[in-house]
């Protein structure tokens, strides 16, 4: 269950990046409030899957949801830029991810 509450926790973590941007720096009260509801939920689904995960894998899987899912997202959502290396530097991300998770 514990990498179930990770995953989502991830999830969560690009939601509230996507919204923050559209709360254009926190002027609109919608935006806002999803940004910090979760926020709040995805840290408290973080601190779950800690309490049986190692803190490294933990945490380095949540942030790589997080950062993979936000470039996704901003490519495809967003319009920004999909470089090459760009791309590759999430491919990278990705492959260490997967490491992290055989490690663990």
């Amino acid at each position: 269950m514990a990498w179930v509450f990770l995953v989502v926790a991830g999830l969560l973590e690009v939601l509230w990046a996507y919204a923050m941007k559209l709360s254009n720096g926190f002027t609109r009260l919608n935006y806002s409030s999803i940004t910090i509801v979760a926020m709040i939920a995805s840290f408290a689904l973080l601190s779950v899957a800690m309490k049986s995960l190692p803190l490294g894998t933990a945490y380095t899987i949540w942030t790589g949801i997080g950062t993979v899912g936000a470039f996704v997202v901003g490519i495809l959502v967003l319009g920004e830029v999909a470089s090459p290396m760009r791309i590759l530097a999430a491919v990278l991300i990705v492959g260490g991810l997967g490491l992290m998770k055989l490690t663990s």
